[in-house]
């Protein structure tokens, strides 16, 4: 028998493979990145565009420095209505999910209603919730809600709904209660497709919450870039959409980290 040395392969080696798969796709990616912003300096400096068209990152990132546009306090508003339009989208989706489930009758009667409420253009739905809730972030969280939690309760409900029949009848065999057979079966199987559908609306909570900041608000950075749209300050415009896309990027890491935590990869849905 030839030995595992001989053959170029060592004890170690599986390890330091399944290591340099992990991180290859992490520095790809920051590279990708780094590319795109150095292009994006050459490409201004080397046209000379002026900086009410398109500012170079260093000038976009010279904004932070100035008080008047309250970076912290803005950020910060809109990351409430952000994580609490989905926290509350991710809690009445799956709860609704739930209820649909041990539930067929509700679910007939309600998710068709629930279909149609989410064909509104939720630009139209913000002067009601001015009227109804006036201005400030609860509005917001609203609006964000409204988008974010559709996809959260259609996925849901399809896991929950997807269960193997073997599973089914050897519950029944064991003469299981419907409660283990939620607990047991359903729910470990329907965490994919949760998953899958809260990272979906945390995409759609950061285009929610920035909506109701275009329709009404007094403050967060949907409103700055309103306020600063009027005099052409295009860098802070752009930091403000920077800034956006980190909470963005913060949420869905989040939610991406909670879904390595508790579901298995094999099983996990690509989005």
């Amino acid at each position: 028998m030839v030995p595992r040395s001989r053959l170029g392969v060592t004890a170690e080696q599986p390890l330091a493979t399944l290591e340099e798969r992990s991180i290859r796709p992490a520095a790809i990616v920051l590279v990708a990145h780094v590319a795109v912003v150095l292009l994006w300096q050459l490409m201004v400096d080397g046209l000379r565009i002026p900086a009410y068209v398109l500012p170079s990152p260093l000038a976009t990132m010279t904004t932070l420095g100035f008080a008047k546009y309250a970076w912290l306090s803005n950020t910060l508003v809109t990351a409430v209505e952000i994580f609490g339009g989905f926290g509350l989208g991710a809690l009445v989706g799956v709860g609704l999910a739930v209820l649909f489930c041990w539930s067929p009758l509700l679910s007939i009667v309600l998710l068709p209603l629930f279909v149609t409420l989410n064909m509104i253009p939720k630009v139209a739905l913000g002067p009601l919730f001015i009227v109804w809730f006036s201005y400030g972030i609860i509005p917001n969280i609203l609006i964000a809600f409204s988008i974010c939690f559709f996809p959260i309760l259609l996925t849901t409900a399809r896991g929950l709904r997807e269960v193997e029949p073997d599973f089914l009848d050897l519950v029944k065999s064991l003469r299981g209660s419907r409660w283990q057979l939620f607990r047991k079966i359903q729910l470990p199987g329907s965490l994919p497709y949760i998953f899958s559908g809260m990272k979906v609306g945390a995409i759609l909570a950061v285009a929610g919450a920035v909506v109701g900041e275009f329709i009404a608000s007094e403050r967060g950075l949907g409103y700055l870039m309103i306020q600063v749209q009027s005099s052409l300050d295009t860098p802070a415009m752009v930091m403000a959409v920077i800034l956006l896309t980190l909470l963005g990027i913060l949420l869905y890491g989040l939610v991406l980290g909670l879904e390595r935590l508790v579901v298995v990869k094999d099983v996990r849905l690509q989005n």
